[in-house]
């Protein structure tokens, strides 16, 4: 996507001195050391960098899953680290899809029935048949997840996330637990997905080659930003092997 067309679309998140510690004294753990970063709405970012080096705590934290120590992070003009428990709880039904690398379904459900979960708390959800049908999983409604494939069973989970046409797409190691013929699938549907509704998508990955889908890709080491660098070509999922 253009620098232009993303500058257009305004800020998604802006992130300040963002620190995240565990623990305390001998036992501390700083996941987060002093974070700063702006994601621009309607752009795929990739966070990458190894495990331990605070990617995912960031993912966390911009989902309301997890309280930052210190710092702030603003979403448009919500200030998620002042917000209590229940204006958290509200964000995340309303705003956030989230999509990890274990696949998380009811194994008792069929596809359609693991994205009518979702469907049935979001305020303005598209159907089930049409979230699976973006996923190219329309013959498949019926199928209980043991009846499906790795990366179908992860197809339905980016079903089950987008049915609520969430304004962000987080994706935590999406593809880990995936072959690379799989993963592939697996990233065009978040792809074609992000660009169909109109979600800002974050990426988490420790995989160097899903970094070329992103608008722009954030270096983590050791709890902190060590560089941000934009692609000017971007490529497609299917261009892809690992």
């Amino acid at each position: 996507m253009p620098t232009s067309t993303l500058q257009a679309q305004g800020v998604s998140f802006s992130v300040q001195g963002l620190t995240k510690i565990y623990g305390a004294g001998a036992s501390e753990v700083r996941a987060l050391r002093g974070v700063d970063l702006e994601v621009i709405a309607g752009e795929t970012l990739v966070l990458l960098g190894p495990s331990g080096s605070g990617k995912s705590t960031l993912l966390n934290i911009l989902g309301g899953l997890d309280r930052a120590t210190a710092g702030h992070v603003m979403f448009r003009d919500h200030d998620l680290t002042e917000a209590s428990d229940h204006a958290l709880t509200l964000y995340r039904r309303a705003s956030v899809g989230f999509i990890f690398q274990f696949f998380n379904l009811m194994p008792s459900l069929t596809a359609r029935e693991n994205v009518e979960l979702m469907t049935e708390i979001a305020d303005n959800p598209m159907g089930a048949v049409d979230a699976l049908s973006l996923v190219g999983l329309r013959d498949r409604l019926d199928h209980f997840p043991a009846q499906l494939s790795g990366g179908q069973q992860q197809r339905v989970a980016v079903a089950r996330a987008i049915a609520k046409r969430p304004a962000l797409l987080l994706c935590d190691e999406p593809t880990g637990s995936l072959d690379s013929a799989s993963g592939i699938q697996v990233l065009d549907a978040i792809v074609n997905v992000a660009a169909q509704i109109g979600t800002t998508t974050i990426i988490v990955t420790h995989n160097a080659v899903v970094a070329d889908l992103a608008d722009r890709v954030v270096r983590f080491s050791n709890g902190a930003v060590v560089d941000v660098t934009r692609n000017h070509v971007k490529r497609r999922p299917e261009e892809l092997s690992w």
